[in-house]
């Protein structure tokens, strides 16, 4: 039977960024960043504290997973940087993962008392300007799929999509930090704070279905998922239209 590979998986999309490493489909061990937007400063120092936790070194390392987007530029610059270094390095293996699909998939597992088949849930994230960056799943019998596209939405946008039926849709996701207050409605419920924020270990565990599936990314092409363009290139495109 084949070593199973040793895995670097890596959350920056978000506010408080982490970073696990695995043995396959097991997690060794996940550590999360001290605060928000600790990415630069604390991405490293974690990486080379849990591989030698583990007696391992940086370059047994591969493959590495990361969260794509969307969510922070600079963090998925970060991220996006640092598998392409592995890959020109130690010819790492990429996955990409969708940042919404990690927080969606903080809800598996979850008991929710008040629905007898399935319930909705949007992850919600921060676009700035009004906006967040959203998609809708169906939770059923600890089985979450999506059936929205990943999108770039006003409150006002995501009440016209997606309540018109009055099904009560559940939220989570660290943009709520910042739009909390332009989900009041009876149709809209909140999972606790703590299921809010992607996770390195979900990066992983959705991660390693798509390596198991051959589904690495290729290195020449790979590109941060941002659903629009960073601001100053946005502002620039508007300026030579």
């Amino acid at each position: 039977m084949a070593q199973k590979p040793l895995i670097l998986a890596v959350e920056t999309s978000s506010r408080t960024g982490s970073v696990a490493i695995a043995l396959g489909e097991k997690i060794l061990a996940e550590t999360s960043f001290s605060g928000p937007a600790r990415h630069s400063a604390e991405l490293f120092p974690s990486i080379r504290q849990l591989l030698a936790r583990f007696d391992r070194k940086l370059q047994e390392i591969e493959q590495i997973y990361i969260s794509i987007g969307p969510g922070s530029f600079t963090g998925l610059r970060i991220a996006t940087t640092l598998a392409k270094m592995m890959h020109l390095a130690i010819g790492a293996k990429i996955v990409t993962v969708d940042t919404l699909d990690c927080i969606a998939a903080n809800a598996t597992g979850l008991p929710v008392s008040d629905t007898q088949n399935s319930i909705l849930v949007a992850p919600i994230l921060d676009a700035k300007r009004n906006q967040f960056f959203t998609a809708v799943y169906q939770y059923t019998d600890g089985e979450i799929k999506k059936i929205s596209p990943d999108s770039l939405l006003t409150a006002e946008q995501f009440f016209e999509r997606f309540t018109a039926d009055d099904q009560s849709i559940w939220l989570l996701g660290d943009g709520l930090l910042y739009h909390l207050d332009k989900f009041k409605s009876e149709n809209i419920k909140f999972l606790d704070q703590k299921y809010w924020s992607p996770k390195a270990s979900k990066v992983h565990s959705l991660g390693w279905q798509k390596a198991l599936a051959g589904r690495f990314a290729d290195p020449l092409t790979l590109v941060p998922n941002y659903l629009r363009l960073p601001e100053p290139e946005e502002k620039l495109k508007q300026q030579t239209s």
